[in-house]
């Protein structure tokens, strides 16, 4: 997978996720949640923009880790609102299973990146 095909998979999965924050409803909890998803699923794609112009190695990793977490809190915020029954599950469960999958993709990509620090570094 090419940078520009995860970059494209990651702008796809925050249109959905924009979708899904404009379904929830206007109350404290949907206001809430809302923000929280929409800050967190939008940042994964931004953070990964970052690290494909980052410095240094180091650098790299740094940022990929900052998508890893935003594309967990993700993670977490539809699984409360799948718990809560706030939308229905099988829509959500479908943004779950792709925010595990980008996850699992990121997390390669941070394992490769670290290793091939520590060879070209003989650390």
């Amino acid at each position: 997978m090419t940078p520009d095909e995860l970059a494209e998979m990651l702008l796809n999965f925050a249109v959905k996720i924009v979708k899904v924050v404009d379904q929830l409803s206007q109350t404290f909890v949907g206001r809430h949640i809302s923000g929280q998803l929409f800050r967190s699923a939008t940042s994964a794609g931004a953070n990964y923009g970052e690290a494909c112009a980052a410095e240094s190695r180091s650098d790299f990793v740094h940022k990929m880790l900052i998508v890893l977490k935003e594309l967990n809190e993700t993670k977490y915020w539809l699984l409360l609102i799948k718990k809560s029954e706030l939308l229905p599950s099988s829509e959500i469960d479908l943004l779950i299973n792709e925010s595990t999958s980008l996850s699992n993709i990121i997390g390669k990509s941070v394992v490769t990146a670290k290793k091939k620090g520590i060879s070209k570094n003989g650390k």
